[in-house]
C-alpha cells in the first residue's frame, strides 16, 4: 500500500480511483465495512482503492478542548488500513487552511484533480468542507458536476452504529470486551519494554513494563487478562504470543509510582529478557479494579488469584 502525504505524491501512472474519506480512529468494524466496499468497488471496476484521512485529528486543530483521546496512533491506523487491502492511503495534514476550504474546493482539489476519482464511497454521516457544511447530498451534486458517482454504505452495528466514541467509552470504563466487539479484534497497547522498579520480580511475578510513550489508548486502571505479543518473533514461534496478567495504573499499595503504567506478567515465566523489545499488550477481560492492600503478603495472594483467573480464561 502506498502512503501519500500529498496528492502530488501520487504516481503519474496510478490511474483513476475509488476513494473514501474519514478519520478512521481505531479502524473499527463500521470502518471495516466501508473499506471493504471501497476495495471491492476497486476490484470490480479495475480501479485503485484509496482512503483519505487526516493527521492530526481535526478537533485537535479546531477545538483542542473537545479533542478525543485517540484509540490508535497514526502508525497503527496505517497498518490497519493496509490490512484492509487498500492500494493507497492519503494522510492529509489537517490545518486551519484545509478546514477553511469549501466542500467544492476540497472535492475538486483532492478527489478530482488530485486522485482522479471515478467513484466515492462514504458512510451516511460523512461531513466535509468548512464547518462540515458538505454532506452526502453535497457530494452527489458535486459528483454530477465533476463526473464521479457516489455510493453510501449503510451503518453497521448491533442496536446502533459502531463508532470510535463507543470504543473510547468502553475503554474508559475498563470494558475491553465491549471495545473488542466494536473493533472486531482485541484492543492493544504497543510500546518498548523498559526497566521499572523491579518490584514485581521481588514479589515473584516479574513484569514487562511499557515505556510511557506507548501507542494506543490505555484502558481504565485495573488488572486484566490478556496477551503479550513479541513483534520481533515470527507468529510460528511459541514465544511470539504468551498469556499474561496485566496491571494498569499507579499500584496504590505503594506510594512511589506517580505515573500510570502498563505492565504484564507472562504466566509462569521468570526467565524472559524483554528489555528494549517492542511488544503489544492485548486486553481480553478486566479481572478487577485497583485496590490498596494493607500488606505485601495480601497483595501477593491477590496477584496469585489474578494469575489463576488469567490461566482459567486463556489457557
Amino acid at each position: 500500500m502506498l502512503r501519500l502525504s500529498s496528492v502530488s505524491d501520487l504516481p503519474a501512472d496510478f490511474g483513476e480511483t475509488v476513494v473514501t474519506i474519514g478519520n478512521f480512529d481505531g479502524v473499527h468494524r463500521g470502518h471495516a465495512a466501508l473499506l471493504d466496499a471501497v476495495v471491492q468497488q476497486g476490484h470490480s471496476t479495475g480501479l485503485k482503492s484509496v482512503a483519505v484521512t487526516f493527521e492530526p485529528h481535526p478537533l485537535l486543530v479546531l477545538h483542542p478542548d473537545r479533542a478525543p483521546a485517540l484509540i490508535s496512533s497514526l502508525s497503527e491506523r496505517i497498518e490497519l488500513l493496509d490490512a484492509a487491502g487498500l492500494d493507497a492511503v492519503l494522510v492529509m495534514e489537517f490545518t486551519l487552511d484545509l478546514a477553511a476550504r469549501t466542500p467544492e474546493e476540497f472535492v475538486s482539489e483532492t478527489f478530482v484533480d488530485g486522485l482522479h476519482a471515478r467513484h466515492v464511497v462514504v458512510g451516511a454521516d460523512t461531513r466535509f468542507g468548512v464547518r462540515n457544511s458538505g454532506d452526502v447530498s453535497t457530494l452527489r451534486e458535486l459528483g454530477r458536476r465533476y463526473g464521479f458517482d457516489v455510493r453510501v454504505v449503510a451503518d453497521v452495528g448491533e442496536g446502533h452504529r459502531y463508532s470510535s466514541s463507543d470504543v473510547r467509552a468502553a475503554l474508559a470504563a475498563g470494558d475491553v470486551e465491549a471495545a473488542a466487539a466494536v473493533l472486531g479484534r482485541l484492543h492493544e497497547v504497543r510500546g518498548v519494554v523498559v526497566r521499572g522498579l523491579q518490584r514485581g520480580r521481588d514479589l515473584g511475578f516479574p513484569t514487562a513494563n511499557l515505556r510511557s510513550d506507548s501507542e494506543g489508548l490505555v484502558p481504565a486502571d485495573g488488572v486484566y487478562a490478556g496477551w503479550l505479543v513479541r513483534e520481533a518473533l515470527p507468529a510460528t514461534d511459541p514465544e511470539h504470543c504468551m498469556p499474561a496478567a496485566i496491571s494498569v495504573g499507579t499500584n496504590p499499595t505503594f506510594d512511589d509510582v506517580p505515573e500510570r503504567t502498563v505492565e504484564a506478567y507472562v504466566l509462569d515465566r521468570d526467565d524472559l529478557d524483554l528489555y528494549d523489545e517492542v511488544v503489544r499488550v492485548q486486553f481480553v477481560r478486566r479481572l478487577r479494579g485497583n485496590t490498596r492492600f494493607e500488606s505485601i503478603d495480601a497483595l501477593v495472594v491477590q496477584i496469585g488469584h489474578d494469575v489463576e483467573a488469567t490461566r482459567d480464561l486463556l489457557c
